[in-house]
């Protein structure tokens, strides 16, 4: 039975990355995005120059009927082997002027969609012992205590990206037996139209080509890596953020009240 991957935001940049390596590995895909004829136009690329099945989705994850149908896709297919939840969009802007109608709509991407899809995927995934989900985070998961210069206003995005993190970790936890691995991958600056859909004028300095970013979340998956940053040297710093976390429940809970809110 071929291999099949579900890739998310697939008609440009880290998703249609995803689809190019993948096929090359010899994965079938099914390749999800909005945009028909940039879907129809790399699926036939694909398939001449990979000999590998290619079915294009167009879907807006932001719709409810077309989650559903993505979801019922991703549920209905037995021999899916990876799920890529990468589609996104930024929509950086001070809170106080985000429309209440786009920070529903970062939610609905970010957060509902990767969460419906994984729990679409899980179990077949669990049945057959095997399997892989990454979620496409963000390094700016990591920045909610830093100030928006010289990063830009982020609040939702920064947010939901933080919750991607979250549940990449937990749900890699709860799977750890199961033979089903899970990656909150974290790339910083790519050289992709994301930063041109905020205003740029272009891919942006010392952007990442978004072919090493898919190198570095693959190889990722098989070392193991539950959070991979493919720009951080240093891995003593992704384990120490896991352990800024576990120190808050070291020890016994005494239920007291801390000394600093003491009168």
């Amino acid at each position: 039975m071929s291999k099949l991957a579900v890739v998310t935001g697939a008609s440009s940049g880290i998703g249609q990355a995803y689809a190019e390596r993948l096929a090359r590995e010899g994965y079938d895909l099914v390749i999800v995005a909005r945009r028909r004829e940039r879907l129809d136009a790399l699926a036939k690329r694909l398939r001449d120059e990979a000999r590998v099945t290619v079915e294009p989705l167009t879907a807006d994850l932001t719709d409810d009927r077309d989650l559903a149908r993505v979801e019922a896709r991703v549920a209905g297919e037995r021999a899916l082997e990876l799920l890529v939840n990468n589609a996104g969009f930024g929509a950086y802007m001070p809170f106080e002027k985000l429309p209440p109608e786009r920070a529903d709509d970062l939610v609905r991407v970010h957060v509902l969609a990767p969460t419906r899809l994984s729990r679409a995927a899980v179990p077949g995934m669990v049945e057959r012992k095997k399997g892989a989900i990454v979620n496409v985070a963000s390094m700016l998961a990591f920045s909610a205590s830093l100030p928006p210069e010289p990063l830009p206003n982020r609040v939702v995005y920064a947010a939901a990206k933080a919750y991607l993190v979250a549940f990449s970790q937990a749900l890699a936890a709860e799977l750890a037996q199961s033979g089903v691995r899970v990656q909150a991958l974290c790339p910083g600056i790519v050289a992709t139209e994301f930063h041109v859909a905020q205003g740029a004028s272009g891919p942006l300095p010392g952007a990442m080509d978004p072919a090493e970013v898919v190198q570095a979340s693959l190889a990722g998956l098989q070392s193991g890596e539950v959070v991979c940053a493919p720009t951080v040297e240093d891995a003593e710093k992704l384990r120490s953020v896991a352990e800024s976390g576990r120190a808050f429940f070291a020890g016994r809970p005494s239920g007291a009240l801390a000394s600093r809110y003491r009168r």
